[in-house]
């Protein structure tokens, strides 16, 4: 059974959670960083298309028995190991699939060596089958620090391994290396660390009462993967691996400052809001709490990272990956929204709706689909352009049946999150008149960030932004408590 939740327990295992996504993302930008000059833009987009069909694949092994073990308030180790030895039963069916598919998939985006990565990286989807429950046991038990020491280290290796690799030549396989150790690593520690072992205990009634709750979100899942993934085959297809590679490369910027901050919130939401899932005036509080607090951390970011996208690109990627920074610029504006659109999901699969999670997933779809088609006859940056518009209507909808389940309507949801949105807009206005001045790309970028950090704080004080006073309020508490343990 999960232990009891309170306030300060939800905070260190927030902050626990920052830090494991903050260190392994900050290793993987600087092992990021490294590999993108190194390498070249239609290595990084085989990579992506390999990744298309393993991400998929992991959601059909996974079959959000995840989710529904996370969600379920009484599951006990007769549903945890069958859907340990489910997971991993499927696991090897799905490789062996893909082990021999792999030549047609190569065959198709005439790219003959994504057979044998395809085969290689593959392997991956055992791995991950294999720790699934251990994932499953630390958010149910807020144990995120286990998971901070796990993913820690295996970035770090894999991150060695893989620079040494691209230093010493071997391309692609550099990434094949980098990721395929670490999914090796953190299965590795994971099973040491998190105490729990399967039993000889298998259970169908366990495994159809999970499916019941697990499959709507796994084919939701597998809508919403299916449409993004179309765009990066499409991409592919129609243009080329090098494109693709922008592409890519333009998207995961922002999405790894993103996900490390949302994401770490929304991975401790969903198991405190399952757990709170009979009181929904706290679960108003939470959810509120948790948009307005991202979105004024997340909103100055975006705005700010579109502003300095060029120079920053022309610094760190080398001039070779400036067609990049339209996509960077773009996909800012896509992952400012994230934050507001996941937090309204989570309520929803918190809460055991997941039929009207599925319902949201399938017009959504049917949406990105109609304007994916539309775009494509205008090119890549269209396309960009209509995933963003997407993610514009997708967050308006995601937002209303959380009116109805926690009485938090996406107007009051917009009037919270206005302050931090003008906040930034007036930062980046601001501080992208610096390059007026046409001082070399380091300095503008220093000045930049100097200037917008000193704005948008600034601001908030003057204009008592609610949020920002919170913030404030509760480090001081934490200080304060943590000062009462030592003396104690």
């Amino acid at each position: 059974m999960p232990k009891k939740i309170t306030r300060f327990s939800i905070i260190y295992s927030l902050i626990w959670k920052l830090l494991e996504r903050g260190g392994t993302q900050g290793i993987q930008l600087i092992v990021m960083i490294v590999l993108t000059r190194l390498l070249l833009p239609e290595e990084f987009g085989l990579i992506t298309i390999v990744v298309i069909f393993i991400s998929i694949a992991a959601l059909l092994i996974d079959s959000g028995f995840n989710e529904a073990l996370i969600q379920k308030k009484n599951a006990d180790e007769k549903d945890f190991s069958s859907v340990f030895y489910l997971n991993l039963i499927v696991a090897f069916i799905i490789y062996g699939i893909l082990f021999f598919v792999a030549p047609l998939i190569a065959n198709f985006f005439d790219a003959p060596q994504l057979a044998l990565i395809l085969r290689i990286l593959s392997l991956t989807l055992i791995f991950g089958a294999f720790n699934s429950m251990q994932y499953a046991i630390i958010a149910r038990t807020m144990q995120f620090k286990k998971l901070f020491v796990s993913s820690l280290l295996a970035v770090f290796i894999s991150g060695i391994i893989g620079l040494t690799l691209a230093f010493n030549n071997y391309g692609v396989w550099a990434l094949v290396g980098q990721q395929l150790t670490s999914q090796f690593l953190v299965t590795s520690v994971l099973w040491f660390t998190v105490k729990w072992r399967p039993q000889l205990i298998f259970s169908f009634q366990s495994i159809t009462q999970l499916f019941s709750y697990g499959w709507k979100l796994v084919v939701s899942t597998l809508i919403y993967n299916f449409y993004t993934q179309l765009q990066s085959l499409i991409i592919a297809k129609m243009f080329s691996s090098a494109m693709l590679g922008f592409y890519s490369r333009g998207m995961q910027f922002p999405n790894i400052i993103v996900t490390n901050i949302n994401g770490s919130i929304q991975s401790v939401m969903f198991p405190v809001l399952a757990s709170e899932q009979d009181n929904r005036i706290r679960i108003k509080e939470m959810v509120r709490r948790s948009i307005v607090t991202s979105s004024f951390v997340i909103f100055p970011m975006m705005v700010g990272l579109a502003v300095i996208a060029e120079p920053l690109v022309d610094i760190l990627f080398t001039e070779k990956w400036l067609p990049a920074v339209p996509f960077l610029q773009i996909f800012c504006g896509y992952y400012a929204l994230w934050t507001i659109d996941a937090t309204n999901l989570h309520v929803i699969k918190a809460l055991g709706h997941s039929k009207i999670f599925l319902k949201l997933e399938i017009i959504k779809f049917l949406m990105g689909l109609i304007i994916l088609i539309w775009s494509i006859q205008f090119g890549i940056q269209a396309v960009a352009f209509g995933v963003l518009v997407n993610r514009i209507l997708s967050t308006i909808l995601d937002a209303y049946p959380s009116k109805y389940l926690i009485n938090y309507s996406f107007i009051e949801q917009l009037k919270d999150t206005i302050p931090s949105l003008l906040l930034s807009i007036v930062m980046g206005l601001i501080t992208y008149s610096v390059k007026l001045f046409v001082l070399s790309h380091m300095l503008t970028i220093i000045i930049q960030i100097i200037v917008g950090v000193i704005l948008y704080v600034g601001l908030a004080m003057i204009f008592r932004v609610e949020c920002f006073t919170y913030l404030i309020s509760n480090i001081k508490e934490l200080i304060r408590s943590k000062k009462r343990i030592v003396i104690d």
